[in-house]
């Protein structure tokens, strides 16, 4: 036997080398941050677990890089999803952006139409969620060494409630569990975009400024403990980064029949064997919020374009230990596992 042909089906992976899944939002890229970026650029940063920070009394920062592939996919492209990416970011702390910088690297051949198509979403989301790309960069690679278009972004804007903090540290016992939506369309929509495996399905992504449903739940004047966007990862991930750094022994327990899932989402996970909770998202958040005000939050979630699947999905209990459980209908509870890696790489 030729052992240099052989592979093992299980994959390995090499502690000494960058993976495709350290950047799939799941503990392995928590571990990277953790162990090895954190310390050495950033320590007081090792527990956080934001996308955002605040870096004066009302005023927040945030930046995010996208390589999502194809750069053109149903709902959306690289463009638009690279103004929402970080306005959305700004949103989960209560924060509405004012300003961004705008960071392009090309590769030599990509072709101006396409740079021209991506630009002008730019300019329209900006436009429709009311920021401004104030400075930028851009840089050109050898044919060969990118992928067509990678874009950064940063973005700042300011608190819409200067003394309103919302945060995983905020979260209560017997909180209420909203989710925007419904879920794992964003990444869907990616896989049928890219023909990989012969699926043909009306799937659009569910790419969308969070900032408007935001500012109308902290107007509202609601009892909100904790927000985050259900990027890479899912829901799934969110849930758990988020139990995790409450540090006050909470668990979050799911209802299964709650979920909102939609018949096309639900379908093509069940073929390829991917679990719902764990697809990628980029316009659906989940909420934290107290009892007395979850009925007023979930009505206007479901007022906003997109929200008319909005639910209230679980709730929140102390435990002994902090844990993520999925109740059946049957009544029994599971723990929801954490994703090591990614199911899909480059959805956003």
């Amino acid at each position: 036997m030729n052992q240099d042909n052989f592979n093992c089906p299980i994959p390995h992976h090499d502690d000494e080398r960058i993976s495709i899944a350290h950047g799939g939002g799941g503990l392995m890229m928590h571990r990277l941050l953790e162990k090895t970026i954190f310390p050495r650029v950033s320590p007081e940063q090792a527990h956080a677990s934001q996308d955002s920070a605040l870096i004066a009394d009302s005023l927040a920062l945030s930046t995010d890089s996208f390589v999502v592939s194809p750069l053109f996919f149903p709902g959306g492209d690289i463009g638009r999803l690279s103004v929402f990416g970080t306005t959305n970011d700004l949103a989960m702390v209560g924060a509405e952006a004012n300003y961004l910088s705008l960071g392009l690297i090309l590769e030599e051949g990509f072709p101006k139409c396409d740079l021209e198509r991506i630009l002008a979403s730019i300019d329209a989301a900006q436009k429709e969620v009311g920021v401004k790309v104030v400075t930028g960069d851009t840089k050109v690679v050898p044919r060969g060494k990118g992928d067509g278009v990678y874009i950064n972004t940063a973005g700042v804007g300011r608190l819409i409630n200067p003394v309103l903090r919302l945060a995983p540290g905020q979260v209560c016992d017997g909180d209420h569990i909203i989710v925007s939506g419904d879920i794992g369309r964003h990444e869907a929509s990616i896989i049928v975009a890219r023909k990989e495996f012969g699926i043909e399905a009306d799937i659009a992504s569910d790419l969308a400024a969070l900032t408007p449903t935001v500012r109308k739940l902290i107007d509202a004047g609601l009892d909100l403990h904790c927000l985050r966007d259900l990027t890479r990862g899912g829901l799934g991930s969110a849930l758990h980064e988020i139990c995790h750094s409450n540090r006050k022994n909470l668990s979050f327990v799911l209802d299964s029949e709650k979920l909102p899932l939609s018949q096309e989402v639900n379908s093509l996970a069940e073929l390829l064997g991917f679990d719902p909770l764990f697809m990628a998202n980029e316009g659906r958040f989940v909420a934290f919020v107290s009892p007395a005000d979850s009925e007023q939050t979930l009505a206007i979630m479901q007022s906003m374009p997109g929200g008319n699947a909005a639910a209230v999905i679980g709730t929140v209990r102390q435990e002994e230990r902090s844990q993520v459980w999925v109740k059946s209908a049957y009544g029994s509870e599971k723990k929801l596992p954490i994703l090591n890696g990614d199911q899909l790489p480059r959805i956003c």
